[in-house]
């Protein structure tokens, strides 16, 4: 009796421990998927502020949940359906719709370059005048911008896991949805509150508490412009480099053949301390001058179709 107790006692371990690797394992995953969706996360992170612009103090935050429900929504009971259906029956069609994405976020990414030196921001949101059908149209607008967004981060994230078992990639794709939601509209909080933050510590009593405040608020116009900027490189970086992995993955090995070989004549040219961070750059750095090329190339079909120029004309 003592034998088959201790025997059951032993197997319940072994199964703790295998459920144990196996949740390590669907972390681990989940943290690789959110990694390689950084690009479009910073991206999304950087354009939802412009949303609130313009509501009055007591409705942003109520505002940004709405927004993050409705994209809570998108990645849950849209996007990650027709992903797991796509890669459980079509797994050949995830490296063809992931470079479609990939050059769509090029195409942003070079657009918003060419509104850098043209002085216009295509993709600026339309200010909100007041009452709660202007909040709901700017509510609704934020969340058809994330389905985009979001789409692309769930593909992203999906190609990263495709060889895992279909129940590792629903709770690995619901985790990546859910963490990346959850970062994204709680850092969009905090930044379209920092200035209410920054102005409550300039009206302390505090000296130092008055110099963080008005730091703060003199901060905020900057940091908006530098998570553009840096939303935008990304971009551009993930969007080149998902399509040079992509042509490498369908046959044509030329072009990734050549940033790897890049990569080689760095690391054996510098020493161990540098070379992996000199050749990431160098990765890094390709893919976002592919990106920009792909991107420019597909600006300028766009704007010379009937449809591209009338949207043109209409900013």
């Amino acid at each position: 009796m003592s034998a088959g107790l201790f025997g059951l006692l032993d197997d319940v371990a072994a199964l703790a421990r295998l459920a144990a690797a196996s949740v390590d394992d669907v972390g681990a995953a989940a943290g690789r998927a959110t990694a390689k969706a950084a690009g479009v996360v910073i991206d999304d992170t950087a354009v939802t502020p412009q949303y609130v612009h313009g509501i009055t103090a007591d409705r942003e935050l109520p505002m940004i949940r709405r927004i993050a429900i409705g994209s809570l929504r998108n990645k849950l009971i849209f996007i990650l359906p027709a992903a797991l259906l796509l890669s459980e029956f079509a797994p050949w069609l995830v490296t063809p719709i992931l470079m479609l994405g990939a050059t769509y976020l090029c195409y942003e990414g070079a657009e918003k370059v060419l509104g850098w030196f043209t002085g216009h921001d295509s993709h600026a949101a339309p200010t909100a005048t007041s009452g709660p059908d202007a909040e709901k149209q700017m509510t609704a607008g934020a969340i058809r911008t994330d389905f985009i967004l979001s789409a692309e981060i769930m593909v992203i994230a999906l190609n990263e896991v495709a060889t895992e078992r279909f129940w590792s990639r629903f709770v690995i794709l619901v985790v990546v949805a859910i963490v990346i939601t959850a970062a994204v509209y709680g850092v969009v909080a905090l930044i379209v509150k920092m200035d209410d933050i920054g102005l409550n510590l300039a009206q302390r009593s505090s000296t130092f508490a008055q110099k963080v405040g008005r730091g703060l608020v003199a901060a905020m116009p900057k940091l908006l412009s530098a998570l553009s900027t840096i939303g935008t490189v990304a971009m551009l970086w993930v969007g080149g480099h998902i399509l040079l992995l992509g042509t490498d993955t369908v046959g044509w090995h030329a072009p990734y053949g050549f940033v790897h070989h890049l990569e080689d004549l760095i690391n054996s040219a510098v020493t161990d301390s540098v070379d992996g961070v000199l050749a990431w750059l160098a990765n890094t750095a390709i893919s976002a001058l592919v990106g920009l090329v792909v991107g420019g190339v597909v600006l300028a079909i766009v704007h010379v179709l009937p449809f591209g120029k009338k949207q043109h004309d209409k900013h």
